[in-house]
């Protein structure tokens, strides 16, 4: 498994994307306002993700 780095864009949950703004030891902290339909979805501006949940679409 590898472990994204901070400004990594990566892919979870359904086809959710953002760019990771801190990595924790077992996940990380992601900004979902990357997203273009960001304000249709409703959604909180960052959540957690557990590495073992996304992968990563394009390295900083």
């Amino acid at each position: 498994m590898k472990i994204a780095k901070v400004g990594n864009l990566i892919e979870f949950k359904n086809g959710l994307r953002g760019i990771v703004e801190k990595v924790n030891e077992n996940s990380v902290i992601v900004d979902l306002t990357y997203m273009e339909n960001f304000l249709d979805l409703e959604l909180e501006r960052r959540t957690v993700v557990n590495h073992k949940n996304y992968k990563i679409l394009k390295e900083s």
